[in-house]
C-alpha cells in the first residue's frame, strides 16, 4: 500500500472577515500512487488575500512587503530535550508517591504502567486507547500504582488477622481486597501526584532549555518587534508556566488536550487505516488565535490592519515532520524543521522512526504504539515536500525566518 498527501482545499473565512486564507487537509490517502511536490499548493497557503485570478494574485504578492505576523513553536525536542525533562518529572512522581505514603515506587513505573494500560485497552477498546491523552494515561497509571499497594496492604492485613499466609486467603477475600483498593484510593491524592509531575515537568524544561534558545528569541524580537509568538503542543507543556525563561517571549499556547473532540478524532482516525487523520482542527485554531492577537496589537499601536500593502506571514517551527510541518503547512504556515545536531541537542522523538523494527531502541519515555508510529512515518514521508527550511542549530532559526521572508 502506497500512501501520500491528500489535499482537499477548504476555504476558511478570516476572523475579521477582511481576507480569506486557505486551509487544506494534511492526511494520508490510499488512492494516490505517487507523492507530488507541493509547490503549487504551498503558494496558495500564505496568509494573504485571495485574488480572483492567478495573475492578479501574483501581481499583488510581488508588490507587498512581507511581514512576520505569527511565529509558533513546538516545545518538546524543539526547545529542550524531552527525554531528560520526562526523566526528572518521573522522579518527582516517585517522590510524591512516597510523600503520600506509597513507598517502593520507581520513577520508571509510571511509564511502564502507562504502556501496559494502553496495550490492554487496545485489545478491548481500540478507539479509546488510540485517543487517550498523555494526561489520561498518567492519571490512570498513578491510580493503578496506588491500587496495587493498597491491595497488597489489605491482603497482608487480612492474613495477619487470620494468622495465615497471604497465599492461603480465600478467593472471596482476595476479590474484596481488590474492591477495597479501588475505593481506598483518593481521586484528590491521584491529582496531587499528577500535579507534582506536571509542575516538575515545567521546572525541568526551564532547567534544560537548549543553551541558545533565549538568545534566539531575543534576536527574533529584535528583527521582528511586533511578532505574535505562540506554542502548539500535543502534551501538557505550556511556556506560559515557565515563568523564569520562556513566559516573557510567548503570547499564547494551543494545547491539543484543550480540544478533546478534535484530538480524539485525529488519533482515532490515525489508528484506522481506512480513514485519513486530519490536523486542521488544531492549526486552524492556532492561526485564528494568532490573527486575533496580531490585529489587536496593530490597533493598539494605531496601525491599519490588515494593511493591503503587507503580506502577513505565519511560520511554524518544530521537530516532527507529520505533526509540525504537515499540520501547520496545510493551514497557511511556512515551516522550519528542527532536525537538530544530535551531539548538542539530544533529540529522541524523531529518532523513533529510525528504530521501528527494534522496539528495544525506542526511547523509554514513549508510550506510543508501534502501529501508530508506522502510520505517522508514512505521514512524515508525505510532509517532506512541505518543509521550507531545515536547521541543525537553534541559533540558525532567526536566519531561516529571514530567508523565508526574503524568498519570492
Amino acid at each position: 500500500m502506497k500512501l501520500s498527501i491528500s489535499l482537499s482545499v477548504a476555504i476558511i473565512l478570516g476572523f475579521n472577515n477582511t481576507f480569506l486564507s486557505t486551509c487544506s487537509a494534511f492526511t494520508i490517502s490510499d488512492s494516490i500512487r505517487h507523492r507530488h511536490h507541493a509547490t503549487t499548493v504551498a503558494s496558495s497557503l500564505s496568509m494573504t488575500a485571495t485574488s480572483a485570478s492567478t495573475d492578479a494574485k501574483s501581481t499583488s504578492s510581488s508588490s507587498c512587503t512581507k511581514k512576520l505576523s505569527i511565529l509558533t513553536f513546538d516545545l518538546d525536542d524543539t526547545l529542550y530535550p524531552v527525554s531528560t525533562v520526562l526523566d526528572e518529572a518521573n522522579a518527582a512522581f516517585a517522590r510524591s508517591m512516597k510523600q503520600f505514603g506509597y513507598d517502593g515506587i520507581l520513577p520508571e513505573d509510571i511509564v511502564l504502567t502507562g504502556k501496559k494500560i494502553r496495550e490492554e485497552m487496545a485489545e478491548t477498546d481500540p478507539e479509546r486507547s488510540a485517543a487517550l491523552t498523555h494526561t489520561e494515561i498518567r492519571r490512570l497509571a498513578i491510580r493503578e500504582e496506588m491500587e496495587k499497594i493498597e491491595y497488597q496492604r489489605k491482603l497482608q492485613s487480612c492474613a495477619d488477622d487470620w494468622a495465615t499466609q497471604v497465599s492461603s486467603l480465600s478467593p472471596l477475600v482476595v476479590q474484596n481486597a481488590k474492591k477495597w483498593a479501588s475505593a481506598a484510593v483518593s481521586p484528590s491524592v491521584v491529582e496531587g501526584v499528577l500535579n507534582a509531575w506536571e509542575m516538575e515537568r515545567h521546572h525541568a524544561a526551564e532547567r534544560h532549555l537548549y543553551p541558545d534558545v533565549m538568545d534566539m528569541f531575543e534576536q527574533i524580537k529584535s528583527d521582528h518587534p511586533h511578532v505574535v509568538i505562540g506554542a502548539v503542543t500535543d502534551g501538557k507543556a505550556n511556556p506560559l508556566f515557565m515563568t523564569f525563561t520562556l513566559a516573557k517571549h510567548f503570547n499564547f499556547c494551543m494545547n491539543w488536550e484543550d480540544d478533546q473532540a478534535g484530538r480524539k478524532k485525529f488519533f482515532t482516525d490515525l489508528s484506522n487505516v481506512e480513514k485519513d487523520a486530519d490536523l486542521r482542527w488544531i492549526y486552524s485554531a492556532t492561526r485564528e488565535k494568532g490573527e486575533e492577537l496580531a490585529k489587536t496589537g496593530a490597533l493598539l499601536r494605531g496601525e491599519e490592519y490588515p494593511d493591503p500593502n503587507v503580506q502577513y506571514m505565519w511560520i511554524h517551527v518544530g521537530d516532527d515532520l507529520a505533526l509540525d510541518v504537515g499540520g501547520s503547512a496545510t493551514c497557511g504556515a511556512k515551516t522550519i524543521l528542527a532536525e537538530l545536531a544530535d551531539k548538542q541537542y539530544h533529540q529522541t522523538a524523531r529518532h523513533r522512526f529510525d528504530n521501528l523494527d527494534d522496539s528495544g531502541k525506542l526511547p523509554e519515555w514513549s508510550t506510543t504504539p508501534q502501529k501508530e508510529l508506522r502510520r505517522r512515518q508514512m505521514m512524515n514521508r508525505a510532509a517532506e515536500s512541505l518543509v521550507d527550511k531545515r536547521v541543525a542549530f537553534i541559533s540558525h532559526i532567526p536566519e531561516a525566518i529571514n530567508n523565508i521572508l526574503a524568498d519570492d
